[in-house]
């Protein structure tokens, strides 16, 4: 007998259709957004997520829902590029801590320019009491997806 969706779970399939495809499109705008800095999304979501101060590469990753592998293999080339460092972490002797450069923070300071320019032009028209509810949809389902298997959410 092939499974069925319940009328909620097909609505949580569209939303994992719908995010997968918006996703698709915002790393696409980021990539044209950032084209001519010589960055890509990806780099630009990993300097992003150091705005508030240096992070250890994991810390990175588990913020932005990234492998480590990934977020080493971005911030490698950033050191390459000079736009962030590393330093001693007090907490930890081998995670050294990743910080922006001033060239970084230059950089992430015209980008962060960038897009709030063109979100607000993409924002305009669309209701804030929507999209807040929407990011609170999107936090719940991730909540429950980060809770171990069998706690909340079986598979199969």
């Amino acid at each position: 007998m092939k499974p069925r969706h319940t009328p909620a779970g097909k609505s949580v399939t569209d939303l994992i259709l719908a995010t997968f495809r918006l996703n698709g499109r915002l790393l696409a705008a980021g990539d044209q957004l950032t084209r001519d800095l010589g960055l890509s999304s990806a780099r630009w979501q990993v300097m992003g997520a150091l705005v508030d101060g240096p992070l250890p590469v994991a810390q990175i990753a588990r913020n932005m829902g990234l492998t480590r592998q990934s977020v080493q293999r971005t911030v490698d080339v950033l050191a390459q590029e000079q736009l962030v460092t590393f330093a001693e972490n007090p907490y930890h002797q081998r995670a050294k801590l990743v910080l922006l450069t001033e060239r970084g923070a230059k950089l992430l300071e015209e980008m962060t320019r960038r897009q709030a320019t063109w979100v607000n032009q993409l924002a305009k028209e669309l209701s804030p009491h929507e999209l807040s509810a929407a990011v609170r949809l999107m936090d719940t389902v991730r909540q429950r997806l980060e809770k171990p298997a069998g706690e909340e959410t079986r598979y199969g």
